[in-house]
């Protein structure tokens, strides 16, 4: 049979130490590597995260139509000022005749509804909690810049004379190609002058998009003073950008020469 070992005492040994990690970077993977056994925790923090946004994309409120809760400051640091409200569209409807004037007939229909808003939404309203149309209007001016340099080479192309080149006065004889024609008239004035703010902005709101822009003016006594010329116009380049992100280049450029290009005076 065999012995059977004594009883140990022990009470007399100290308990092992609990090592705690101080530093975050380290104790990030342990952290991460233990939060996805256990599902409540990891649902309530996504929801704690994206559950006001996912609420109001359920409940139809998008992002356009309020001001996400949670990008607003439970208190305001500064008095609100009286009489500074400045009016805008809220009206779908209006939205959509000035699309339609923009981009023709079946205009409304080619951008989804919250890329309309942010394409005529300036960085000033509601402070840009809202979304605003920077990017899109950026990459729409660059497709408008491309297309006013083509059409510039093109049209000077085409109206070029014909004729042999000419000798110079040591019997030296150009090289002339149909292709190097429309060079001359690529210049930095040839489309600052065609693209003049003024002048994209007058065709802008001959489109009516001066109605339905959304934006906060610092003089709402004068708007010309604020800066309306160049929201505006910035709000026309934005939908190109638009057009070109959801519909493509193709699409883009027939708006560019077709509805922006032509009114202007460059076939």
């Amino acid at each position: 049979m065999p012995k059977l070992l004594p009883k140990c005492d022990l009470t007399g040994f100290a308990k092992p130490p609990i090592w705690r990690i101080s530093c975050r970077r380290c104790a990030a993977p342990l952290y991460s590597a233990t939060k996805n056994f256990s599902t409540s925790s990891s649902s309530r923090e996504e929801e704690e995260r994206y559950g006001n946004r996912g609420r109001e994309l359920r409940e139809g409120n998008s992002r356009w139509q309020s001001t996400p809760p949670r990008m607003k400051a439970p208190v305001r640091s500064k008095p609100p000022i009286e009489n500074n409200d400045f009016p805008v569209n809220e009206d779908p409807s209006r939205l959509e005749k000035a699309y339609t004037s923009v981009l023709g007939k079946g205009g409304d229909k080619i951008l989804t509804e919250e890329v309309k808003w942010l394409a005529v939404t300036h960085k000033s309203f509601d402070h840009g909690r809202r979304g605003y149309n920077d990017r899109l209007a950026f990459l729409g001016k660059l497709i408008v810049q491309l297309q006013t340099s083509l059409s510039l080479v093109s049209a000077s192309s085409t109206s070029g004379s014909s004729g042999s080149p000419q000798p110079d006065q040591y019997g030296r004889i150009p090289f002339k190609h149909p292709a190097l024609e429309g060079l001359d008239s690529l210049t930095e004035h040839g489309k600052t002058t065609i693209l003049e703010k003024r002048r994209v902005a007058g065709l802008a709101e001959s489109y009516g998009l001066d109605a339905v822009l959304r934006w906060k003016p610092k003089k709402m006594t004068n708007l010309q003073w604020s800066g309306q010329k160049v929201v505006v116009a910035q709000a026309l380049y934005a939908i190109v950008g638009a057009v070109a992100l959801q519909k493509g280049g193709q699409l883009a450029n027939d708006v560019v020469r077709e509805r922006i290009l032509n009114p202007l005076g460059l076939e």
